[in-house]
């Protein structure tokens, strides 16, 4: 069974960083690519970041291209969002995702698996 398990999400102030973690076992790691979507406040789950099995294709979405980080650790199963240059409107809850397949993808309908959540929110 698939598990992802995210951590490292907390309250910062705007400008500083934080870095997210997943955790993932049940499955074999680097044959699926990873991302991580988040959800604000009354808006809908969107995008963030996306990594390929290898680890050596990454895709972000706009608003958070040049200030998050998204990298993998294979041998540990493991996948690390750093993000700095945090805005208020990066506050939401962060969701650690499973690919189907081994690149990089954007689509939700394109990931199987995802983690409860983590929260981070930047204080103004």
């Amino acid at each position: 069974q698939v598990q992802l398990l995210e951590s490292g999400g907390g309250l910062v102030q705007a400008g500083g960083s934080l870095t997210l973690s997943c955790a993932a076992s049940g499955h074999t790691f680097s044959t699926h690519a990873m991302g991580w979507f988040r959800e604000a406040p009354g808006k809908e789950r969107e995008f963030v970041a996306s990594i390929s099995g290898g680890g050596f294709v990454t895709y972000y979405t706009d608003s958070v291209r040049g200030r998050f980080t998204l990298s993998r650790d294979n041998a540990r199963n493991t996948v690390a969002l750093q993000m700095n240059n945090l805005k208020s409107e990066d506050t939401a809850v962060y969701y650690c995702a499973r690919g189907k397949r081994l690149g990089v993808a954007t689509l939700e309908a394109n990931y199987d698996a995802w983690g409860r959540g983590t929260q981070v929110t930047v204080s103004t």
